[in-house]
């Protein structure tokens, strides 16, 4: 009978791992193995969208996930004006997507010939698998913008940033200056005459991988005449994550007309490198007292601003506390002097760097790292005993030579 029971046991045991087994095999994946979709519109041709005429719209899905997806698809629905150049298009089939992966999908679309100008909507669907659920985003297009007969053409005259080299994490400033390249009020062409005005009806600075505009985009009216310039400022942000490098923006303008819309790449550069702190002799301390002297220098491409540089250590004390330079150019090098006061009980001290600065409005502060400070301990009396033993020994020995040379000379 105990033998029955047991085998009974086992049977029921046996079941159970195998259903626990099949439960995990057949579990949802977890949301950190799973698929990620995003989706964005990266332009549109025209910009901004003509009205009675067709735009062509990039739509970029990626997965920004830790799992594969097996069977993405998107689908756009546009509102009024918009609407698609055939309803077969609406569907765009992408496929397998694995994690960093991404796609991207043209839509053709017709804008309303009674459309206003303004803006338009259009919302794009995406799915991650057959029969998943479907998530929207909604995108708003810029649609027509008015055209005016004047002759003027704007050119990109000059790029400022402030700071002129981002490090990461920085915000700042980046400022244009377009130019009407005309030098006369008016020009004739083909025996009609047309003002040489020129037009920002828009524009728009678009961001890259880790650098987002915080500042809305230009809209105008006004009038630059031949020769005259606009000014415009964006205020840009660096996220932390950014890595050294040069990044382009992208500037769009909205001219007198459509023939007269510009694009620009703007190059902004990033480096991470900052100042130095480097010691120009030993760090020593004899009977407690020392002088350090460290070579500070900046690295960075540009100007650094409020360079102070500071030690920090338990068993130590400094003068100054603090050691401010002010500002450094790019490549200069500083020469500075701390004094050290400690009560010399150890043989070692561990001592900490650390500089400040500003980079444009952006303050850093950066530990440059732990350098060990040595003591020595030197008897003051010490040189005078043996100065004096010397002396000793000296005048001991004079009698002898004396005595040698007398003996010589008898000889």
């Amino acid at each position: 009978m105990a033998e029955i029971k047991d085998s009974i046991r086992k049977i029921i045991g046996s079941i159970l791992c195998i259903g626990l087994l099949f439960s995990a095999l057949m579990a949802p994946a977890s949301a950190d193995s799973a698929a990620n979709l995003k989706v964005d519109i990266i332009e549109y041709d025209p910009f901004p969208a003509q009205i009675g005429e067709y735009v062509d719209v990039s739509v970029k899905v990626e997965n920004i996930g830790y799992g594969r997806a097996d069977a993405v698809s998107m689908k756009l629905e546009p509102e009024y004006p918009f609407s698609l150049d055939s309803e077969k298009n609406a569907i765009k089939k992408v496929g397998i997507l694995s994690p960093e992966d991404a796609a991207v999908k043209e839509y053709r679309l017709f804008v309303d010939d009674g459309a206003r100008v303004g803006t338009g909507s259009v919302d794009i669907y995406y799915q991650t698998d057959s029969g998943d659920t479907w998530f929207r985003k909604t995108f708003d297009l810029k649609v027509g913008s008015a055209s005016f007969d004047s002759k003027g053409t704007l050119q990109l005259d000059s790029v400022t940033s402030d700071p002129e080299v981002f490090m990461p994490g920085d915000r700042g400033t980046i400022s244009f200056t377009l130019t009407n390249t005309a030098t006369s009020n008016s020009v004739t062409i083909d025996g009609v005459e047309y003002d040489t005005n020129a037009r920002v009806q828009s524009a728009v600075l678009k961001g890259s991988e880790g650098i987002e505009i915080k500042s809305d985009s230009y809209e105008g009216s006004g009038v630059i005449g031949p020769g005259d310039s606009l000014s415009l400022s964006y205020n840009v942000e660096v996220s932390e994550e950014t890595g050294d490098g040069t990044y382009y923006l992208q500037l769009s303008t909205v001219g007198n007309s459509y023939e007269y819309n510009s694009n620009w790449r703007i190059p902004l550069t990033v480096d991470s490198s900052a100042i130095k702190v480097i010691p120009s002799k030993p760090l020593v301390i004899t009977n407690g007292e020392g002088s350090f002297e460290f070579d500070v220098a900046n690295m960075h491409p540009n100007t650094l601003n409020s360079v102070s540089v500071r030690l920090y250590s338990d068993e130590l004390n400094f003068a100054p506390e603090e050691y401010y330079i002010g500002s450094m150019d790019s490549d200069e090098l500083f020469t500075i002097e701390i004094k050290a006061t400690g009560d010399g009980e150890k043989e070692a001290y561990p001592v900490s760097i650390e500089v400040e600065y500003k980079n444009g409005i952006n303050e850093h502060v950066t530990e440059i790292g732990s350098r060990e400070v040595t003591t020595v301990s030197e008897n003051e009396g010490g040189n005078n005993t043996v100065a004096a033993g010397l002396g000793i020994a000296v005048l001991l020995g004079l009698p002898a030579v004396f005595l040698y040379r007398r003996r010589k000379q008898n000889n």
